[in-house]
């Protein structure tokens, strides 16, 4: 695909599909097939490269007895070379639903058309036959089949249950047929399809509706992708098919992995044509971290080797198709506020049932940390005052300093005072510029004399000289460190090593990265968790500019060394973080992403929290440049700090850079392999 333009989504992985839902009329294949070639010319005409019809679309499901009936069945043999004909003009993959007679016995198939040839024909392999359905009247199971081919509309074609289509020009498309019960079943033939490689996973349906139906089915489909690692699609039957004892309401479902990616209108008067982006190298990426996947078809190999393969070219457009598929800007923060809050609660007790843990483990009653008055210190604060209300001991027994430095601003040192304050910790002051001059002074080092030389020695004396003091204070009181170093500060590697914040007994902040650590506290201000005062402080903590406060600034009232102008945007380095670490992705692909879901701000859902003016927007080249900064900082020049991480609980399924968990890497990797793939596969502008 690397011949396609790097704005098509077929280029990066993705692939446009579509689910239709055609009016039809109850035993009317030359109506039918009018209906389902009109559908499929405008999936094509969208970009789709596979359209699913329902099951029986072309004869309609209620004909019944007519099922056996000459006419009815001549009448398909015509609809069914209609379609093929027209495919030849239709850049879509067609998958139509249509009785067939095969050795004097009716079956219930699926179809697969593909510009002017049958490509394979699958007989549903569980005919329900309780409550209203009595299919076995009329139709044959796809275990009766006596042969495994058939000719259909003068093309012989493979036919059973065990059918697998392969792209061969879009790796990791492959797809599989069920017909409706078979994806009731407790071993539904897309399981074993899924195990031997198939990720885009069919139904074609005429579940008819009841009360509460249309919620079973969708649970039902979101949970099979779940548990298959996959896509599946649904197509039922709606308008038109004869209400003499039921009635249907015409669903159709696209789901990916458990995710609901698009949903058709139900009870619809007009065809439905509902299309979705998918996203297949996702479903890649999990099957291959899923080493319980692999164990399973290893356990049903001897069924999953049997499966025929069938290679199918699919009609991907030459011009730039554009991703439709809403990327959320934030991975690690809901869109949805309601979302938001379930994950922000969710994220905080874990982090409370860490410390606290740790805390009952070791009979520790005390814990010190320092407070700098930015995002980290203060969502470590948080936690370490909610863990002693757990742990029912007083808040006093954090031992809260705000350590001063060369930098320190008026701001920061004040908002941290007055949150310990607000918080009913036991606060102190202690001053480090005596000790981190003195220590200059034995390095030799000019700044100790007042030269504005403000290089990395300088800055890390400062980080050292507070952390130093934090874990003798522990010794002294009988206390943990409690850390506040995040995700994303130890992915670029923004941390001092060792004696600095990138070292605590515990830490809490560890795999919360900095995005979300903004929401976390946003959420204790609006839930109230502390009071007015508090919310008071915690507002202006959020408000305050992102910054290590180690190099001095002629005005002191607020920080002035910014942390983004080194590292880049923290919006834009967590989304590369995101899909780096939970998806290995080519780093093209990552660029592709972000370029997409930050190129422009008017798309797209927003958390509510972020302010319209502070709603940024990021350009392919500026995407680029921090990708590179980013991939650099992660894969060649940081690891030696993670690989002696101290301990810190694991909060989301985006991971975490423990060398006990997550990411086991060397520390004197090359980071070439990514840069050369980023400048080769990604323009300028």
């Amino acid at each position: 695909m690397d011949d396609l333009p790097f704005d098509s989504l077929y280029r990066h992985g993705f692939a446009r599909v579509a689910v239709a839902v055609p009016r039809i009329r109850v035993a009317d294949p030359a109506y039918n097939v009018e209906q389902t070639v009109e559908l499929a010319t405008q999936a094509a005409a969208a970009g789709a490269v596979l359209t699913v019809f329902p099951e029986l679309g072309l004869s309609s499901y209620t004909a019944d007895d007519l099922f056996h009936q000459d006419a009815l069945d001549a009448a398909v043999e015509a609809a069914l070379a209609r379609v093929v004909a027209a495919s030849t003009d239709i850049d879509t993959v067609l998958v139509v639903g249509a009785p067939l007679r095969v050795h004097h016995r009716l079956f219930n198939c699926a179809i697969v058309i593909c510009r002017g040839i049958v490509l394979g024909v699958a007989p549903k392999s569980y005919l329900p036959n309780y409550r209203e359905f009595y299919e076995k009247r009329q139709f044959a199971a796809a275990r009766e089949a006596l042969e495994d081919h058939v000719t259909v509309a003068g093309h012989r074609a493979p036919f059973g249950s065990d059918l697998l289509f392969r792209a061969s020009n879009l790796d990791e498309f492959v797809f599989h047929l069920e017909i409706c019960e078979d994806g009731w079943v407790p071993l539904p033939p897309s399981g074993f399809a899924a195990l031997a490689g198939a990720t885009v996973l069919i139904n074609l349906s005429a579940s008819n509706i009841v009360i509460g139906k249309a919620d079973y089915r969708r649970s039902l489909c979101t949970s099979h992708s779940a548990r298959y690692l996959a896509a599946y699609l649904y197509s039922a039957a709606g308008t038109g098919e004869s209400t003499t004892d039921l009635a249907w309401d015409g669903q159709a479902l696209i789901c990916e992995n458990g995710d609901l990616l698009a949903e058709g209108e139900r009870f619809s008067d007009h065809p439905q044509l509902v299309t979705a982006d998918l996203d297949l190298r996702r479903l890649a990426a999990d099957r291959l971290r899923t080493t319980s996947f692999a164990d399973n078809v290893h356990d049903h190999r001897d069924r999953l080797t049997s499966l025929r393969h069938i290679d199918v070219r699919l009609p991907v457009p030459e011009a730039p198709v554009a991703l439709e598929r809403e990327l959320a800007r934030f991975p690690y923060v809901p869109a949805d506020p309601a979302l938001r809050n379930e994950r922000c609660a969710e994220v905080h007790h874990i982090q409370v049932e860490g410390l606290s843990t740790r805390l009952r483990a070791t009979g520790t009653q005390r814990v010190v940390i320092g407070v700098s008055g930015g995002l980290d210190s203060t969502q470590a604060l948080i936690v370490a005052a909610k863990t002693m209300d757990r742990l029912g001991l007083p808040r006093e027994n954090v031992l809260a300093y705000t350590m001063p430095g060369f930098a320190t601003s008026t701001r920061t040192r004040t908002d941290a005072h007055r949150l310990m304050a607000a918080l009913g910790v036991t606060a102190r002051e202690i001053d480090i510029t005596p000790s981190a001059t003195q220590m200059l002074r034995d390095l030799g080092h000019p700044a100790a004399d007042g030269a504005p030389v403000y290089d990395i020695t300088y800055e890390n004396v400062q980080a050292g000289e507070r952390t130093s003091h934090l874990f003798r204070l522990a010794n002294m009181h009988g206390a943990l460190v409690v850390g506040t170093g995040d995700l994303s500060e130890l992915a670029l590697g923004w941390c001092t090593f060792g004696v600095g914040d990138h070292m605590a007994h515990y830490s809490v902040n560890a795999s919360v990265p900095k995005t979300l650590i903004k929401y976390l506290i946003a959420w204790a201000v609006d839930t109230e968790q502390f009071g007015a005062e508090a919310n008071e402080v915690l507002s202006s903590i959020l408000r305050t500019e992102i910054s290590p406060e180690l190099i001095p600034h002629e005005d002191s009232s607020a920080p002035a060394q910014s942390s983004e102008a080194t590292v880049g945007p923290y919006e834009l380095q967590d989304f590369h973080l995101y899909y780096l670490l939970r998806f290995g992705y080519l780093p093209s692909r990552i660029a592709y992403l972000a370029w997409h879901a930050w190129s422009d701000p008017a798309t797209g859902r927003w958390p509510d929290l972020v302010p319209a003016d502070q709603r940024n927007a990021y350009d392919l080249a500026t995407v680029k440049h921090w990708l590179g900064e980013f991939l650099r900082r992660f894969v060649q020049t940081s690891q030696f700090k993670r690989s002696t991480l101290p301990n810190a609980p694991k909060v989301g399924s985006g991971g975490s850079l423990s060398p006990r968990g997550d990411w086991r890497a060397p520390s004197d990797a090359s980071a070439a392999a990514w840069l050369d793939e980023l400048a080769r596969n990604v323009p300028d502008a």
